[in-house]
C-alpha cells in the first residue's frame, strides 16, 4: 500500500495506520448535492501506485456508491491495485433467508465489493453461518481478530472480571477472550423477536457475584441486548457491569440507553469512531494490509 485514502471521519485511524505502514494519506472529498447524489473527488494522483481506501461501513447504504465511485476513479486514473480497509463491515448479519422472499444480503454485498476492490481487510465481521470471509468473497479478504486486544484491556483494567457473552453464537470468541485474560465466563441465552425486541436469560450463578461483570458484544446497534442484560444483573446481586463492544454502532443514542440501564462504563474498539473508543486496532489492520496487499 502506497496511498491511504480515508473517507470523512476516518482521518485519525488513517494516521495511526499510516504510522505503521508508511503510506501517504490522501483524503477523499465527498460532496453531497441537495438531491442526495454524491460527487467523489480523490485527494491526490493514484497513477502507478497501490491504493487502500479506508471506510468503516456503519452506514453502508450511504457509503456504498461513493466507495464504488472512489475505487473506479482510482483505477481510471491509473492505480495499480485498489483495496478496502473496512474496520466495520456492514451487511454481514443477513447470511440466510429467515423469512420467505427475503434477500440474503451478505453474499450480495460481498459480490458488490468483489467488483470494486482487489482485496479487503476488516475486523471481526459478523460471521455465523459463513465459516470465513473466503466463503463470501472471491478477492483476497483478511479478518483481524480483536480478542487479544480485548483480553489485554480487561486484564489491565478489570482484574476481577467475570465475562458475559450475550448469546450462544458468542460462545467461541467470548471463551477465547476469557482464556487470554485468564478469567471465568458465562454465556447468556438470547431470544430476538424483532430489531428492538430482545429477551435475555441470565444464569443464577455465584460466579457473577465474585467479581465485576464485563459484558462482551461484537456489535452494539440498538443496544437492547446490553440493556436487557444490565437490567437483570442487580437481581443476582452483581455489581455494576462494564460493557466492552467491538463495533460501536450505537444507533439512535443506544449508548445513552446502556448507561441509563446501569453500565458502569462502556468501552469499544476504534473500528467505528465514537467517544467510547479505548482499544486501538490500527496495528492489527496494518499487519493484515501488509500481508494481503504486499505493503512494506
Amino acid at each position: 500500500m502506497q496511498i491511504l485514502v480515508p473517507f470523512p471521519g476516518m482521518e485519525p485511524l488513517a494516521r495511526r495506520i499510516a504510522a505503521e505502514t508508511g503510506a501517504e494519506i490522501q483524503p477523499v472529498d465527498l460532496h453531497r448535492f441537495p438531491d442526495g447524489e454524491t460527487l467523489v473527488t480523490l485527494g491526490g494522483d493514484p497513477s502507478g501506485r497501490n491504493v487502500a481506501i479506508l471506510a468503516t461501513l456503519r452506514d453502508p447504504d450511504l457509503l456504498a456508491l461513493p466507495l464504488r465511485f472512489a475505487a473506479a476513479t482510482a483505477r481510471e486514473l491509473g492505480a495499480t491495485r485498489v483495496g478496502l480497509i473496512a474496520p466495520y463491515l456492514g451487511y454481514m448479519r443477513q447470511d440466510t433467508r429467515f423469512h420467505p422472499r427475503e434477500a440474503v444480503s451478505a453474499p450480495i454485498f460481498a459480490g458488490f465489493l468483489d467488483e470494486c476492490f482487489d482485496w479487503l481487510v476488516t475486523a471481526d465481521p459478523h460471521l455465523h453461518r459463513n465459516p470465513s470471509l473466503s466463503a463470501l468473497f472471491r478477492i483476497p479478504a483478511r479478518r483481524v481478530a480483536t480478542a487479544p486486544l480485548l483480553a489485554s484491556w480487561i486484564a489491565e483494567n478489570v482484574p476481577d472480571a467475570v465475562l458475559l457473552g450475550p448469546d450462544s453464537e458468542s460462545q467461541q470468541w467470548v471463551a477465547e477472550v476469557a482464556r487470554l485474560a485468564a478469567r471465568p465466563y458465562q454465556v447468556l441465552t438470547k431470544h430476538r423477536s424483532g430489531d428492538r425486541q430482545v429477551e435475555i436469560s441470565l444464569p443464577d450463578s455465584a460466579v457473577l457475584r465474585q467479581g465485576t461483570p464485563v459484558i462482551l458484544d461484537d456489535i452494539a446497534s440498538s443496544g437492547h441486548t446490553l440493556v436487557q442484560t444490565l437490567e437483570q444483573l442487580p437481581a443476582l446481586g452483581a455489581p455494576p457491569a462494564i460493557c466492552v463492544v467491538i463495533h460501536a454502532v450505537f444507533a439512535d443514542g443506544a449508548d445513552d440507553a446502556i448507561r441509563r440501564a446501569g453500565a458502569a462504563r462502556i468501552v469499544s474498539t476504534d473500528s467505528i469512531a465514537h467517544a467510547t473508543n479505548a482499544i486501538g486496532i490500527a496495528k492489527l489492520l496494518a499487519g493484515a494490509v501488509k500481508t494481503v496487499a504486499g505493503a512494506t
